[in-house]
């Protein structure tokens, strides 16, 4: 349905607000934002500015209100959005709060328009034979009502290439509903010579189009031509899948897939952006796969063969442009094969690094000894107490039998607990930032609500995502900075100590936390504020209450625009030297020489230079600031059961960091919390003991020694240099991921 009554932000309000509010940027603000989030305007020949990007992101929100479609709009009701337009962009302009990476980077384009679910950051789907039901994608061969084993994969290699991330389950209750592979399939990439990708094809395993077709007969064969779309790599590998199935087999074992008409490496993709990857991760990816199904025909495929299935597919995708993969593969708890699949290196190092492993688990569960061992070891798995999601919001408001029944698993950062083919929707504030520049925090938190809430009225390309989203309307209103925030308005950290105590299931004494109980009352208000502004919306929609509504995620990229901490975790160090690293075609490296960074080449990839910024922490000076590096993991897992309690209604995303001594903690602190933390995982510290890490630990001195040798400012010297031009399809290289407690998802 197309919108009547379009809002548009005039440009004398936006010269308005550039000239009254100042964007709060953090030492690596502006230049993340630069190669992140600001879109190439053709016209102009250089990215967006920030007042560009926040316009286009608000106007592409604002308009998704459902009401807008309709012609019996009241002029109340179009002054009110218009108004909320303006308040969110003052508020996201001055970045007191922003939505996701992912509508930052997508929302109010066209791509946004053709394909609704890239507003949202990350999707879950379990891994079990599902139909496509009314979908952009169905494979010509099956029944849209059709059961196929290869939905779930086609789903996750959609949404991955639509720049999301997938959380997956295989879990044994859904490989229980595999079915035994019937077929060992005999595989046939062809490509044209007229291909600009011949070459590199040939030498990954293809064969030439002319010559096969010259000695076989293609209608004794499953065949398929893949066009130059997103849908044709889906389609391919579905053809190829089924294929094993005696329920999805036209009576064919031959299965040629014809890629001649997909572009050659490093040709430009429209609508994401970026450069494409040839078709040569694609084949590859098409014979490992059939090679995991050949290897299992007789019996069902195990939860291995389909997280090596889900991890091939990841892989491709990381292959060559601006997307990022992530995955989280969610396994059984007593499932050792899954649990250890990590240990044999050459798959770890081929193809089973594309996803962070998690166990499921339930509030009976008591068998973290070995997966604490596992963690020290290995960083993995992570946990995700299902029984939890589904039957608590917030701690505090106790035991609500099945009030989220539905969930089966949860994204790749562990923030949102979710059912089959849902999504996430994110938003999220900077409660300290806010404040200092004079917000009311219910103010700032009801517009994330409603921001949040449009998105879930985009155009949605997957029958099961609809029918979720619709039933669910599942938003996560986050807030970022917690660490800072805390500290800063109250004059200590949350957790003011521990004090003795029995479980009382046990009889065990544990050191329960204190928590300041101003703290307690603020985020209990805040939560409160969020879920009224819901109510409130969703009445005037016409549409259900959202399930749950509040969460923290990790931040990471977006943290670094606002300088803030991420999410609740503490800051890496009070002082340290972040590296980042660029194309070294990139004409942002010019003005950072200028402006006096240390730029030298990157010692692990070539083209590549890495950029040292030195930053300090918010609040480095304080008596009571702790960091990663010296807060306790007692202190950590009693922060996560403190949001998980107050705050979040969804989950609570948090990576603990642990020193050597602390490893036996982990297994006691997991079984403590088992009633309320939904999920966590665990990571060594690491100090920077490595040739450029991306983060250096350093003193105070040292720090103030490369703060003054930084002498102007990067924006404005960038912007001389290159009479505010820009060079296309620069980004920058390497970017953190989950696994480091920070989501990737642009």
């Amino acid at each position: 349905m197309t919108t009547i009554n379009q809002i548009t932000l005039s440009d004398d309000f936006v010269d308005e607000v550039k000239q009254t509010i100042k964007p709060h940027w953090g030492e690596l603000g502006w230049v993340t934002y630069k190669r992140t989030y600001a879109r190439w305007i053709p016209e102009l020949d250089r990215t967006e500015n920030w007042s560009e990007t926040v316009k286009r992101v608000v106007e592409g929100n604002i308009n998704l209100d459902p009401r807008l479609k309709k012609d019996d709009l009241t002029d109340e009701q179009y002054d009110g959005l218009v108004k909320e337009a303006k308040d969110l962009y003052k508020l996201v302009y001055g970045l007191a709060a922003t939505p996701s990476g992912r509508n930052l980077w997508i929302s109010g384009t066209q791509y946004q328009h053709r394909n609704g679910d890239a507003l949202n950051n990350c999707w879950f789907i379990a891994i079990r034979p599902q139909k496509y039901g009314n979908s952009h994608i169905v494979p010509s061969y099956l029944q849209k009502d059709q059961l196929a084993v290869s939905m779930p994969f086609s789903f996750m290699f959609d949404q991955l290439m639509k720049g999301g991330g997938v959380g997956f389950s295989v879990v044994p209750s859904n490989m229980k509903l595999m079915p035994v592979v019937d077929n060992a399939v005999n595989l046939t990439v062809l490509i044209g010579k007229e291909s600009a990708a011949y070459d590199d094809s040939i030498a990954a395993g293809a064969i030439d189009r002319d010559d096969w077709l010259a000695e076989h007969d293609i209608s004794t064969t499953r065949h398929y031509e893949l066009p130059d779309t997103r849908e044709g790599w889906v389609i391919g590998n579905a053809n190829m899948i089924d294929a094993h199935f005696n329920s999805t087999n036209d009576g064919f074992k031959d299965v040629v897939l014809d890629i001649t008409n997909i572009r050659a490496k490093g040709e430009k993709i429209k609508g994401f952006g970026g450069t494409a990857s040839g078709p040569v991760p694609l084949i590859q990816m098409f014979f490992d796969i059939n090679e995991v199904l050949n290897e299992a025909v007789g019996k069902k495929l195990t939860s291995v063969d389909c997280t090596d299935m889900g991890n091939l597919i990841g892989k491709t995708v990381v292959a060559g442009n601006v997307r990022r993969s992530a995955e989280l593969a969610l396994g059984g708890s007593t499932d050792d094969d899954f649990i250890t699949m990590k240990q044999d290196k050459k798959k770890l190092y081929h193809h089973r690094w594309a996803s962070n492993n998690s166990v499921a688990v339930d509030s009976e569960f008591k068998r973290y000894a070995p997966i604490a061992d596992s963690i020290t070891h290995n960083g993995e798995p992570g946990i995700v107490n299902l029984e939890l999601s589904k039957n608590y919001g917030r701690g505090i408001d106790g035991y609500q039998p099945g009030i989220d029944d539905g969930v089966e698993g949860t994204n790749p950062c562990g923030e949102i607990s979710l059912s089959n083919g849902e999504p996430c929707n994110l938003f999220e504030v900077f409660p300290l930032i806010a404040s200092q520049q004079g917000w009311n925090l219910e103010e700032a938190f009801a517009l994330a609500a409603r921001y949040t809430k449009r998105v879930t009225f985009s155009n949605y390309d997957w029958e099961v995502s609809r029918n979720v989203i619709q039933k669910n309307r599942r938003i996560g209103v986050s807030m970022s900075g917690i660490q800072d925030w805390i500290l800063t308005t109250f004059g200590n950290r949350v957790v003011t100590g521990f004090e003795p105590n029995t479980d009382p299931e046990t009889g065990e004494t544990i050191q329960k936390p204190i928590y300041d109980q101003r703290v307690v009352k603020k985020v209990d208000d805040l939560y409160r504020t969020v879920v009224k502004a819901d109510k409130e919306y969703s009445k005037a929609l016409g549409c259900k209450p959202s399930i749950k509504h509040t969460t923290v995620k990790p931040s990471g990229t977006v943290a670094k625009l606002a300088g803030v901490s991420e999410g609740m975790h503490f800051h890496y160090a009070g002082y340290l030297i972040q590296r980042i690293r660029f194309q070294d075609s990139d004409p942002l490296l010019k003005a950072l020489k200028a402006c006096g960074y240390k730029i030298e080449p990157d010692v692990y990839t070539k083209h590549t230079m890495c950029v040292e910024f030195p930053v300090k922490a918010v609040n480095a000076d304080d008596p009571n600031f702790a960091s990663a590096g010296s807060v306790s993991i007692a202190e950590q897992f009693a922060t996560q059961a403190f949001l998980q309690t107050y705050w979040s209604d969804n989950a609570v995303s948090c990576t603990i960091t642990f020193q050597p001594s602390e490893s036996k903690q982990i297994a006691p602190l997991m079984y403590q919390y088992r009633h309320i933390t939904k999920s966590t995982s665990l990571l060594p510290y690491s100090g920077a003991d490595f040739k450029q890490a991306p983060k250096e630990p350093i003193d105070k001195k040292v720090y103030q020694k490369r703060e003054s040798e930084v002498d102007d400012d990067v924006a404005e010297v960038f912007a001389e240099q290159n009479d505010n031009h820009d060079k296309k399809d620069i980004e920058l290289v390497d970017q953190t991921d989950c696994a480091g407690g920070a989501c990737p998802i642009r």
